[in-house]
C-alpha cells in the first residue's frame, strides 16, 4: 500500500520563505478566536507536561510548567513567520516517551534537530508521507492509548474522600466527550461558542476549572476547609499528645490502651486523671 511515486517530485533541499502567504493582518475577530485556540493549546500542553513528569518520575512545580508554556508560546510566535501553524506540545510525544522508555532531554533535542533537517529536505517529508495510513493508525493506537493511561494514572492520585472531586472529574469527562461523540451538538450555538466547546479538551478543561472553583475554592461558612455543602471540620490531634504515646498504644472504644491492654489514664484540664476523678 506504500506509494513512493511522488517522492522524486519536487526539490531535494529548500529553505523556507518567510511570509510566503503575505504579511500578517490583525483583525479583532481573528485575534479573539486565536486567543481561545491558544488557551486550548496551553491546557493540552500543561496536561502533557504533567503526564511526562509522571512517566519520567520527575517533580513538576508551577515554575516548571510556566517555563514549558513560555517555550511553547515562543515557538508559536516564530512559527507563522515560516508559514506554519501555532505550535503544540502534542500528546503523541507523551506516548512515545512511555513506549520507548527514553526520558533524556538530549534525545529530545536531537529529535528536534532531525525535524529541522526534515523541514529543509522536502524529499524526506515525501518519504514519510508514503507510509501507509494503516501503519500510522496502528502506531497511533498505542500512542493515544498510552496518553489516556497516563491520564488515568494521574487521576488515580486525586483525593476523592470527603470532597466533591469525584463529581468534578465525572462531570468534566462527560462534558468533554459531548463534542467528540456528537460533532453537531453545538451547531445551533454562536460561532464563538462553537470555537471553544467543539474541542473536547477545552470543554473538559473549562468544566473542571469552573467546578473546582465552585466546590474547592469559593467555600461557604467559617470552617477552614469545607466544601460548599458544609463538610465537617477536619479532626486534628495536638503534637504533644503523640509525644506521650509509646509503641503498642492503641485506641479502642474511646479509651487509650497500652500494648498489654491496660487503660492509660487521661489527664483532665484540672490536673487530675479521669480515673482518679471518677474514683477508679
Amino acid at each position: 500500500m506504500a506509494d513512493f511515486s511522488k517522492v522524486g517530485t519536487g526539490a531535494v533541499f529548500e529553505l523556507p520563505r518567510p511570509f510566503a502567504f503575505g504579511l500578517p493582518t490583525f483583525e479583532p475577530a481573528a485575534i479573539i478566536s486565536m486567543v481561545i485556540v491558544i488557551l486550548v493549546i496551553l491546557t493540552e500542553t500543561t496536561a502533557d507536561i504533567l503526564a511526562v513528569s509522571e512517566i519520567a518520575g520527575t517533580t513538576v512545580d508551577s515554575k516548571r510548567i510556566a517555563n514549558g508554556l513560555r517555550a511553547d508560546m515562543l515557538s508559536s510566535a516564530v512559527a507563522p513567520v515560516f508559514n506554519t501553524f501555532t505550535q503544540s506540545a502534542f500528546a503523541q510525544n507523551v506516548g512515545l516517551v512511555a513506549v520507548t522508555g527514553i526520558k533524556s532531554r538530549y534525545a529530545v533535542a536531537a529529535g528536534g534537530g532531525v525535524l529541522t533537517l526534515l523541514g529543509l529536505l522536502p524529499i524526506l517529508g515525501r518519504v514519510v508521507a508514503a507510509v501507509p495510513a494503516p501503519v500510522l493508525g496502528g502506531a497511533g493506537i498505542v500512542l493515544f492509548g498510552t496518553v489516556a493511561a497516563s491520564g488515568i494514572r494521574t487521576l488515580a492520585k486525586v483525593e476523592y474522600k470527603d470532597n466533591m472531586n469525584l463529581i468534578i472529574v465525572a462531570t468534566s469527562i462527560a462534558f468533554g466527550l459531548v463534542p467528540v461523540i456528537n460533532k453537531d451538538f453545538y451547531h445551533a450555538f454562536p460561532t464563538w461558542f462553537q470555537v471553544i466547546f467543539d474541542s473536547g479538551i477545552s470543554s473538559a478543561a473549562i468544566m473542571a476549572i469552573l467546578l473546582n472553583l465552585v466546590f474547592n475554592v469559593f467555600k461557604r461558612g467559617t470552617p477552614h476547609d469545607p466544601s460548599v455543602f458544609g463538610a465537617a471540620p477536619v479532626r486534628v490531634i495536638p503534637e504533644e499528645v503523640l509525644e506521650c504515646l509509646e509503641e503498642g498504644d492503641r485506641c479502642e472504644n474511646g479509651k487509650i490502651l497500652d500494648k498489654e491492654g491496660n487503660e492509660v489514664a487521661v489527664k483532665s484540664k484540672a490536673g487530675k486523671s479521669d480515673s482518679a476523678a471518677h474514683g477508679h
